[in-house]
């Protein structure tokens, strides 16, 4: 059976990843065929919208499938990974600008690769089961897939704190900083995805909503931004070791995990695409994503991860405050030639 089910259901545009032993991870055909699938409802008039889930009870979509891009990297074909980034990029370019209603159900994990084909939907339904996350800065990468974008629209600078922690949102945390739009049960996901079908009416899940649940990081909001407001995350991290606090010493310790290479160079690049649009934030993404496994620590963190699995990665560089603001420049800057081309 396919890795992804297209097909049109009465008025809707149907979508359904269909990997669940593997948490639904996104591989260059899925992404190929979906952008397919977009292209060709964009002008048909008999799809008035866009219905994406994913198979099982799990995930969503916890991220890309980068196994493949590990191994080939490790052998030096970085090609290979950057063809997967632009397939992927231009995917979420795409769903962002959706000329139609574009309606995601995000239940278990939704990470990295999943927030991209989610998380630009003019609608983004959590349930009681939702954890969503970007958590590309404990492999060697940054948040991707327009993840920038989202985190930097976030309200203060949640953004920074969510993309540099990879902090896991429950729902309410979702809704809070921007990723989600509503809250309905999932035991009400199958009838409303069914009316939506018949319908072709977006506005149908408004009904369907129930209040939303408690958001744990509105209690860390005042911290969050007064550590989170410095101009680099090394300045972050001096804040943090100034605060005798928990909340201040729990995430320290997340950050000192972390790539300081990728935690430093996500700060950053949030910071720089805060007010842009999802168009400048896959170019500046690419540009790290490019980089990541010649010039940062995406072969090393994905080793340890997710092939050897001992989850003691050997970084780069030891600490945050070994990361110089020449390094960080140089992983974001532009690649001439090599540019995103969307």
């Amino acid at each position: 059976m396919s890795d992804v089910l297209i097909r049109t259901q009465g008025r809707a545009g149907r979508i359904t990843l269909n990997r669940p032993k593997a948490l639904n991870a996104l591989t260059w055909e899925m992404c190929t065929e979906m952008e397919a699938a977009l292209d060709a409802w964009r002008e048909d008039p008999e799809v008035a919208l866009v219905v994406i889930d994913g198979a099982g009870d799990k995930a969503f979509c916890a991220g890309g499938d980068i196994a493949d891009m590990h191994r080939a990297a490790s052998e030096g074909d970085y090609d290979f990974g950057r063809r997967f980034f632009t397939a992927e990029y231009r995917l979420d370019m795409k769903t962002a600008e959706f000329p139609k209603p574009y309606v995601a159900f995000m239940q278990g994990y939704t990470m990295g690769g999943g927030v991209g084909v989610a998380g630009h939907g003019s609608h983004r339904i959590v349930g009681e089961t939702s954890r969503i996350a970007m958590p590309e800065c404990a492999i060697g990468l940054i948040p991707d897939v327009g993840g920038t974008h989202l985190l930097s629209r976030a309200p203060g600078h949640l953004g920074e704190f969510l993309g540099t922690t990879g902090y896991r949102m429950r729902p309410g945390d979702a809704l809070l900083a921007g990723f989600a739009d509503v809250l309905v049960p999932e035991d009400d996901w199958p009838a409303l995805i069914a009316e939506l079908e018949r319908s072709g009416e977006a506005g149908v899940i408004a009904g369907a909503a129930a209040p939303a649940p408690d958001a744990p990081l509105a209690r860390d909001r005042p911290a969050i931004d007064r550590h989170f407001a410095h101009r680099s995350l090394h300045d972050v991290a001096a804040s943090l070791r100034a605060d005798d606090t928990p909340f201040a010493r729990t995430t320290l310790e997340t950050l000192n995990r972390q790539s300081p290479l990728s935690a430093a160079c996500t700060h950053e690049a949030i910071r720089r695409v805060r007010g842009r649009g999802i168009r400048d934030a896959l170019a500046a993404e690419f540009r790290f994503t490019w980089r990541a496994a010649e010039h940062g620590d995406f072969i090393e963190g994905i080793r340890a991860a997710l092939i050897d699995r001992d989850r003691t990665p050997h970084w780069r560089h030891a600490s945050l405050g070994d990361v110089t603001g020449d390094e960080i420049a140089a992983m974001l800057a532009p690649l001439g030639p090599d540019e995103l081309r969307l």
